[in-house]
């Protein structure tokens, strides 16, 4: 995310614990989570819940990268 170095360290950990909490809250995010959680069950990969939960935030926090990317792109 681009946000602004301005924070003390403490509050922009705070910020990103908030956000992080909001999307793993979200149905989209527990919809993904479950269903990479099936896919991996039949799979047989292991610690299918963990691995399922980091892949589907690291989806979320990609996603949102590359539209903050693409916002920028074309605000210039």
């Amino acid at each position: 995310m681009g946000y602004p170095k301005l924070d003390t360290p403490e509050e922009e950990v705070k910020r990103w614990l908030n956000h992080i909490a909001l999307i793993c809250v979200s149905e989209e995010f527990q919809s993904l989570k479950r269903e990479l959680e099936s896919l991996y069950v039949r799979s047989n990969m292991d610690n299918v819940r963990i691995v399922a939960f980091q892949d589907a935030l690291y989806a979320f926090l990609a996603q949102e990268d590359e539209d903050y990317r693409i916002y920028q792109y074309l605000s210039c």
